[in-house]
């Protein structure tokens, strides 16, 4: 089973990154850019035989201990079987 972890910013959370992002596509041309937030994408792997459950509840953990300070980012993932 493979997924796809995504973690941001908080909304509330200045992104520094992401403001120099914008900056540089303004910059190089890019127009109408309003704002950009910069983030993190993980790509987990996971053994099979383990229900959909496990696996869900096994991601909640990965991404609250060590993937995303849940101070100041959020968590999301997809799986696919």
């Amino acid at each position: 089973m493979h997924a796809t972890v995504i973690v941001e910013l908080k909304s509330s959370v200045l992104d520094p990154q992401g403001k120099a992002i914008q900056h540089s596509l303004s910059t190089l041309g890019f127009e109408g850019v309003e704002d950009v937030r910069a983030g993190k994408l993980f790509r987990v792997t996971l053994a099979p035989g383990q229900s959909r459950e496990q696996v869900e509840a096994q991601l909640r953990q990965m991404c609250e201990r060590l993937l995303a300070n849940t101070v100041i980012e959020t968590f999301s993932y997809t799986l696919d079987e």
